[in-house]
């Protein structure tokens, strides 16, 4: 049985739960034909993430790994297209670390691009009627650095886990009432998408064309 590695990362910025990780742990032992899903929790912490993720690569051995992130704002499920190599945070991690203007890995390359099949996945989740995007920015704060060090362990290190990205999803709808004027979808939305995605990135070995950009 090949492995999928999903994470999720611990509630932050004063909320109580964390809608990627709910929807992980609700996926772990999920399978897509030949593959099963591990669900792993991440840290909302700068200097935590790097090592962690060495570990469960190490540990797993995954052929596919997609951490999702919580985008509060955010109206749909959002695919990562690129990680960009800058730590630039708005506010501090739970460890009370706020990097500015650094690199996450130091004379690494200015950007990874995800090796998920974004435009077929997108495809499929608007057919289900799935609110879904493809993403030029996965923001600067702990999800572009899990996102960056995900995509920089796989081309260095842990180069027999073939696809890597990172998915955005909005809060869920607890959060959102906390937040008015918030989007948000229910959890059962969000496990049907990441269904979708984890299936698309096993099926599909090419990408497909398909016009998703942004005008800004």
């Amino acid at each position: 049985m090949k492995r999928v590695l999903v994470t999720g990362f611990e509630p932050f910025d004063g909320e109580s739960i964390n809608p990627a990780w709910e929807v992980a742990r609700r996926l772990d032992g999920w399978r897509s034909g030949s593959h099963a899903v591990v669900a792993r929790r991440l840290p909302c912490a700068f200097g935590a993430v790097r090592d962690v993720l060495d570990h469960e690569l190490t540990a797993l051995a995954p052929e596919i790994a997609i951490c999702v992130g919580q985008a509060g704002g955010r109206v749909d499920v959002s695919l990562e297209r690129i990680a960009i190599n800058v730590d630039d945070a708005r506010i501090a991690d739970n460890d009370g670390a706020q990097p500015i203007d650094r690199p996450v890995v130091a004379g690494a390359p200015a950007a990874y691009f995800t090796t998920l099949p974004v435009k077929a996945i997108l495809q499929r989740l608007r057919r289900a009627g799935l609110p879904a995007q493809v993403s030029n920015t996965a923001g600067t704060f702990v999800c572009n650095h899990t996102f960056y060090m995900l995509r920089h362990l796989a081309e260095t290190t842990h180069r027999g886990v073939h696809r890597t990205g990172f998915i955005h999803i909005p809060y869920l709808p607890e959060q959102a009432a906390r937040h008015p004027g918030s989007p948000s979808l229910a959890l059962d939305t969000l496990i049907a998408a990441l269904r979708i995605a984890i299936e698309t990135s096993v099926e599909v070995s090419d990408d497909i064309q398909l016009a998703a950009g942004a005008l800004h």
